[in-house]
């Protein structure tokens, strides 16, 4: 048998899939594990698309996007306060795609990210991919925020990013000013990139979401990665954009180029039609769910913290000594519900639901949830 690149022997199915797939092949079974719209795309961006089509729009785009969605893509940031310029924009598939270039880009063989946890587990395998080390900041046991003197213990001489994703998945957490003040001390100036997944900051419920792709005076350290899946309900188009700094897009651009050549030519088109759509009728429609679910897990005597964002809720389980794998599957097999283990986001004791289904579902959802917590 032939070797394999050695990085890869660490890498694993994610556990959103699995969990995901087991609760598919349990006959009649309840689903909020998968954190997808389950709204149609809007008319308007699909209509987009048809149009570039009639034009024969389906050659190869530009390696780094069209100029017309990168200039989109510039005012569009522009216009929220983050200038920025389309030489600084890289069309991506989602931003999968753009987490992969970003971090594969700056990470050398035994550097390391540090990653709040819970967290997306994407930032573990890119790492591992890398050869790089991901050091976990434990943010369960501060109300789900960045504290100075964990931050300050997680950095050493051998950090290169600090990965900064809010709302967040699993949690729907947004980070405070005062988190993002102690990030912005701590790497101000420093070697030290900010990488920020901003993926549902178009998803947000209270009086805003404090950004530090924002600030000024991180302009040279951060990369941007933003999609157009979550708040658009454009999944399956895969299309994102990544915003850096232009010393740093001319070695991502070739990194890009050579992983996709380019996004399809007539989805970019879709995309600049996108950001004219305002996602506030499904952002509603989110909240009411988020609502919902959090009425449900209260009436059951469930902690959680509260979802500012995104669509998802984060309960903590240890108290029915399971690990959130057991009684994920038990409650699939058992229950006939649906949840994923806190263990797949690097927490253990909690399980996270998604909120982004039906009203029929989410009922069917928390009625087997607490039918079957009632039963331990």
């Amino acid at each position: 048998m032939i070797q394999l690149n050695q990085n890869l022997s660490a890498l694993r199915r994610s556990d959103i899939r699995v969990y995901t797939n087991l609760a598919r092949q349990t006959p009649d079974c309840a689903m909020l594990t998968i954190g997808e719209p389950d709204f149609a795309t809007p008319e308007p961006i699909k209509q987009a698309a048809w149009a570039a089509l009639r034009a024969d729009q389906t050659h190869y785009a530009p390696n780094q996007g069209t100029v017309r969605l990168r200039r989109a893509v510039a005012a569009y940031e522009t216009a929220r306060g983050n200038p920025t310029g389309e030489d600084q924009v890289l069309i991506t598939l989602g931003a999968c795609q753009a987490l992969f270039t970003a971090l594969l880009g700056i990470l050398n063989p035994g550097e390391e990210i540090v990653v709040p946890t819970p967290g997306f587990g994407l930032y573990q395998t890119i790492a591992a991919i890398a050869g790089a080390k991901t050091v976990p900041l434990d943010v369960s046991k501060t109300g789900f925020q960045i504290r100075k003197e964990d931050l300050e213990a997680a950095i050493t001489g051998k950090t290169k990013a600090v990965i900064l994703n809010s709302p967040c998945n699993p949690t729907g957490t947004v980070l405070s000013r005062e988190s993002l003040e102690t990030v912005k001390q701590a790497v101000l100036g420093r070697p030290i990139f900010l990488v920020c997944d901003n993926v549902y900051d178009r998803l947000v419920y209270g009086s805003g979401c404090p950004d530090l792709t924002l600030d000024p005076e991180l302009k040279e350290q951060i990369l941007l990665c933003q999609s157009f899946s979550k708040p658009y309900a454009m999944t399956g188009w895969r299309v994102g954009y990544l915003v850096c700094p232009e010393y740093v897009m001319e070695r991502l651009l070739l990194l890009s180029a050579a992983q996709i050549t380019a996004v399809p030519t007539f989805i970019q088109e879709a995309a600049v039609t996108a950001l004219e759509v305002d996602p506030e009728p499904m952002r509603r429609i989110y909240q009411s769910r988020r609502d919902y679910v959090c009425q449900r897990l209260e009436q059951m005597g469930l902690t959680f913290p509260r979802p500012e964002g995104a669509f998802y809720v984060f309960p903590e389980i240890s108290r029915y000594g399971l690990t959130s794998a057991q009684l994920c599957t038990r409650m699939i097999r058992e229950g006939k519900a649906a949840a994923v283990p806190g263990s797949c986001f690097g927490t253990e004791g909690y399980i996270r639901l998604s909120y982004c289904y039906e009203d029929r579902e989410l009922k069917r959802g928390m009625d087997r949830m607490e039918a079957f917590l009632g039963s331990l």
